[in-house]
């Protein structure tokens, strides 16, 4: 057979290229006369720059940058030349705000700030970018942008731009003045956000309700997130008025101006981030979907027999936006049957088959089996693309 192996990264253990590898060898053991093709994906967050720049190259600028709670960390734009027209710039807004940057004993999404990923995006500018593609995903935070407004120079130094989702509480109109100017000072430039998940701002599925409870909220933190968000929303839109509203119109003519930004699939990606990029006039794209079209995954999916996809927990995000969610999609257009390896699995059977999938299996299903997949997560993943590779190979 002739086998593409596709993951994404397994967060926080394997890389994307990583956990592809140890796929491909667990697979060359359980059938070693199948021809494998390694291609590893991103659907946003963590990984997108590197599989970016595998793809189409690019000069890599480093710079530092505020980290979640202000600290300096550095961040990275991807500048690529294109021969009819400006540079396209390429962040990781995981760079500035990533869940990875904020301590398991610091988690406070209601503290949290999106102010560093203002300053890669000025960084980009400064660099002479015509297009900038963010790559959202991966956050530990849940200020739907806000702070990344501070950082592009919007409101008062220290005001609640700056202070992260909680204090999103208390902003008023004055705080948002010069919003409008801003916007209109980045529409010459292409802006793109490309979301890992397709969720809404709001709602049961959106940033706070969905995502903030494993940034560190508890239930009654994420309410008050929600609402929030839900004020900085109403508040920002009404700023911008008609120019806002007319911009979004593809949302659909039955609701207000608020609700359909809240609707907007991809407002909730990396914490609301997503939808405080559509306040500038940014596209919301699926992350995912750029990614695949970056790395021709569909011309490769047509010269294999079947793929192999994965991430570290596949669970109900998986399904809205992911990179095996596109993986099955392509998938299915091609007539090539997609599995997918998952540290753990979190979908039902119903689930997973009605999208496209024709086979889930977790690396660890028993606590044991979690605590041996953390202590040798390559390992024991090449150990269950083994035997699952003498169940598919023919």
């Amino acid at each position: 057979m002739r086998v593409l192996v596709a993951p994404d990264c397994f967060g926080g253990t394997l890389s994307a290229p990583e956990a592809a590898r140890a796929i491909a060898d667990g697979w060359a053991r359980g059938a070693p006369d199948d021809s494998i093709e390694l291609c590893p994906l991103a659907d946003g967050g963590p990984g997108f720059l590197d599989t970016v720049q595998a793809a189409l190259g690019g000069i890599l600028h480093v710079l530092p940058v505020g980290s979640p709670f202000g600290a300096s960390v550095l961040g990275r734009v991807l500048l690529v030349e294109r021969p009819d027209r400006a540079p396209t710039a390429y962040l990781e807004a995981a760079d500035a705000c990533g869940l990875n940057l904020v301590p398991a004993d610091r988690r406070d999404p209601g503290r949290t700030s999106t102010r560093g990923v203002g300053e890669l995006l000025l960084a980009a500018r400064e660099l002479g970018a015509g297009t900038i593609v963010v790559g959202l995903g991966g956050s530990g935070t849940n200020d739907a942008g806000a702070g990344m407004l501070a950082g592009l120079g919007l409101g008062p130094a220290g005001g609640p731009l700056n202070r992260g989702g909680a204090a999103l509480a208390g902003l008023t109109a004055a705080d948002l003045a010069g919003l409008g100017a801003l916007r209109r000072g980045l529409a010459a430039v292409d802006l793109v956000a490309a979301a890992d998940v397709d969720v809404p701002l709001l709602g049961r599925h959106g940033a706070s309700a969905g995502f903030a409870p494993q940034k560190g909220a508890k239930p009654d933190q994420a309410q008050e997130l929600e609402r929030s968000l839900g004020h900085f929303a109403a508040l920002a839109e009404r700023v911008l008025g008609d120019e806002f509203t007319r911009a979004n119109l593809l949302a659909g003519s039955d609701h207000g101006s608020h609700q359909r930004a809240a609707v907007l699939p991809g407002a909730g990606a990396a914490g609301g981030l997503g939808f405080g990029l559509a306040l500038l006039g940014a596209r919301l794209v699926p992350g995912a979907a750029f990614v695949a079209d970056a790395v021709g995954l569909a011309d490769r999916l047509a010269r294999n027999d079947l793929v192999v996809t994965g991430e570290g927990t596949f669970d109900w995000q998986s399904l809205h936006g992911k990179a095996v969610a596109e993986v099955a999609r392509l998938a299915g257009r091609a007539g090539v049957p997609a599995v997918v390896l998952a540290g753990q699995s979190t979908v039902g059977r119903r689930e997973w088959s009605a999208g496209g999938i024709s086979g889930v299996y977790p690396v660890a299903e028993r606590p044991a089996e979690v605590r041996a997949a953390l202590a040798d997560p390559a390992g024991t993943l090449a150990a269950r693309a083994a035997r699952v590779a003498r169940t598919w190979s023919r």
